[in-house]
């Protein structure tokens, strides 16, 4: 399994605002604007607290594991695995929405002088910080389900659990 790349979800973040801002400036000439809507911040922030979760409990369970505790718990390695790619999808997914949300914010940023698209500029903003808080979750808990330093041939480093 490779690592997320902060580079590749940059690309999706910055690609998706450029489109998106374009998108904006196309919809607004037609004389409407599709709405940001009040749960998105919400549900990014929901993710990233469920990653974050995921993460504390795993990195818990792997240290009483280490420390030979009685009656630690193991961490299956299947499970960790699905938890890596769910936090990864999560990421990816993230730094599109948040991308869109943040191009569109950009170009609410012109009236914000109306109350309404002031709220959406609001919402777009929170979104953007919400989905950055989703990728930092995801991106700790592929770094908790690290494996060691593998020092094998061919000395690629730590490889994620697979």
């Amino acid at each position: 399994m490779r690592e997320l790349r902060i580079r590749v979800l940059a690309g999706v973040f910055i690609v998706a605002g450029v489109l998106s801002w374009a998108g904006a400036r196309l919809w607004n000439s037609v004389g409407t604007l599709p709405s940001v809507p009040l749960a998105a911040p919400i549900v990014l922030a929901v993710i990233a607290v469920i990653l974050l979760a995921t993460a504390l409990s795993l990195r818990a369970r792997l240290k009483a594991q280490r420390e030979r505790r009685p009656g630690a718990k193991g961490v299956d390695p299947l499970m960790a695995a699905r938890a890596v790619v769910f936090g990864q999808a999560s990421a990816l997914v993230a730094a599109l929405v948040a991308g869109m949300y943040g191009g569109t914010g950009v170009f609410l940023l012109e009236s914000l002088d109306i109350p309404a698209r002031r709220d959406q500029a609001i919402y777009a903003g929170l979104s953007v910080v919400a989905g950055i808080g989703v990728i930092a979750a995801a991106l700790f808990l592929e770094r908790v389900c690290k494996l060691p330093e593998d020092e094998d041939d061919n000395g690629t480093g730590a490889a994620p659990v697979a």
